[in-house]
């Protein structure tokens, strides 16, 4: 079978859609970090449908950081790839053509630094997941012993962190032709853009005070909010797909109708048409951001927790339980107080989508895959709503149970005995903390919420938290995940 590439495109049948703009006109713009498949699922289907309503220069260069998987699959396809869109009501299909470039980091780093670097350049942004800032989730401050920033200030020129290499960039363009940068942070953190301007002007300081002032005044982080599930692609999905365009497609992402973005309206420098491609140019993002971290990500990863011990693999299979769904209910309730709606916004109907999102069985989204790296998503997901509501006396009961569900699932077995594959940079502190408590659940719950990293001292001694987590903790040892969640579903409270 022939590869999809720029030879074959019109080969793809006549219903599929493909890119409306012409790709060879339209030159780089944007050097976006991280392309993984949410990347391709959500900002380039953006771009490309900004270009084909405004045209630009505004074609994307894509960088991998970790792995040249990305690049193997996508730079013979000359970036093209097929973007699935799944829902109960059937399949859609469309070639995405905003990818100009595909790199990694690994082997090609003089085109990474030359178009950083290249004036023509004007937004870098970032999908590198929450743990690819190097910060400690707590406090959100950069975390200076981590090897990764360790080595980028023993090593400026070959830089390996993102924040490295948002620095080295900004001092190249400072002492060339000084031309500013917007940096747009897509990942699931709170405030993202001031945060990572925060870890950038952070680690610059390390270096030269004056670098740090100089991106103060000519870089621009801009907050932003992003959804939509996008589930992992599987070797199924790829060879349907290739039935389907009657070409080899080594990169299809599969995602769901929904898709929301809203962008701080604070550019440094021009920008696509993003809103002719429905995103939402801002103010201020956070009210967005606040009830989609809150209610759709910290529901997320309770039920991946909950759910993956009640031996459910998908995130869909959990919506279907009605005493889950009674319990995601409770949870969001708890949340709400914690809200600023933003205007126009029809809070019970938004939480309503999400139920029905998450029970979509076209998007076979793994429990395991929502549960990576709990460390750094618990922070901003849960416990900035616990802090909230314990301010106002307000309970936080069912963020509790979520807290015990993840403590559960980071002990490292599963209800039948079975090893938990943790995936989480802190996972063998995990696995040394289990082993130490050796089963007790009230020891087990003291020691993970000492890891500070995660829990501030306000949490870790707060006994209108610790108890009702302890609580939980010992109900699903004891009792199992969907027991456990039956009761939250019925009760206010784990005693």
């Amino acid at each position: 079978m022939a590869r999809l590439d720029t030879s074959t495109l019109s080969l793809v049948p006549v219903g599929i859609r493909r890119p409306r703009f012409d790709r060879a006109a339209s030159g780089v713009g944007i050097v976006h970090l991280g392309l993984g498949a949410f990347a391709r699922a959500h900002q380039a289907i953006y771009t490309d449908d900004a270009l084909e309503a405004a045209g630009g220069d505004w074609s994307i260069a894509g960088v991998s950081l970790r792995s040249a998987d990305v690049q193997d699959r996508l730079a013979p396809q000359d970036g093209l790839y097929t973007a699935i869109e799944r829902s109960p009501s059937g399949t859609r299909r469309r070639i995405i053509g905003s990818v100009r470039e595909v790199l990694f980091l690994g082997t090609a780093r003089e085109r990474v630094h030359a178009l950083l670097a290249a004036p023509q350049t004007h937004i870098v942004s970032l999908t590198v997941t929450e743990k690819g800032y190097c910060h400690d989730p707590a406090t959100g401050r950069l975390n200076l012993r981590h090897p990764e920033i360790a080595h980028d200030l023993m090593h400026p020129d070959a830089p390996v962190s993102v924040v490295g290499l948002l620095v080295w960039a900004l001092e190249r363009r400072r002492a060339t032709h000084g031309s500013p940068l917007t940096i747009v942070c897509c990942d699931n953190l709170q405030q993202n853009g001031a945060l990572l301007e925060g870890l950038v002007v952070n680690l610059a300081s390390e270096r030269d005070d004056d670098l740090a002032t100089w991106i103060g005044e000519q870089a621009t982080f801009p907050s932003t909010m992003i959804d939509r599930i996008v589930p992992a692609t599987t070797d199924q999905d790829i060879a349907d797909n290739d039935a389907a365009i009657g070409l080899s497609d080594r990169a299809p992402v599969v995602h769901e109708p929904y898709a929301q973005w809203v962008i701080e309206d604070r550019f440094a420098t021009p920008r696509p048409a993003w809103e002719a491609a429905g995103a939402q140019i801002v103010r201020d993002v956070a009210p967005f951001e606040k009830m989609k971290l809150r209610l759709l990500n910290a529901s997320h990863s309770a039920f991946a927790y909950l759910g993956y011990l009640a031996g459910l693999d998908f995130i869909y299979q959990v919506a279907t339980r009605p005493h889950f769904v009674a319990y995601m209910r409770r949870l969001m309730e708890e949340v709400t107080p914690t809200l600023h709606v933003p205007h126009g916004v029809d809070l019970a109907a938004y939480r309503d989508a999400l139920v029905t999102r998450f029970a979509n069985p076209a998007l076979p989204h793994r429990t395991q895959q929502i549960a990576m790296d709990g460390s750094q998503k618990l922070p901003q997901r849960i416990l900035a709503t616990v802090r909230e509501n314990l301010a106002e006396n307000r309970r936080v009961d069912m963020a509790a149970l979520a807290v015990a569900g993840w403590m559960r699932y980071v002990s490292g077995t599963d209800e039948a005995g079975r090893p938990i594959k943790v995936s989480d940079p802190l996972a063998p502190r995990f696995a040394d903390i289990a082993q130490a408590c050796r089963g007790d659940p009230r020891a087990l719950a003291r020691a993970l919420s000492g890891v500070t990293e995660i829990f501030d001292e306000d949490l870790h001694n707060e006994p209108r938290f610790a108890g009702p987590v302890a609580q939980w903790l010992t109900k699903l040892f004891a009792d199992g995940a969907d027991r456990t969640v039956f009761a939250a579903a019925s009760s206010e409270s784990p005693r």
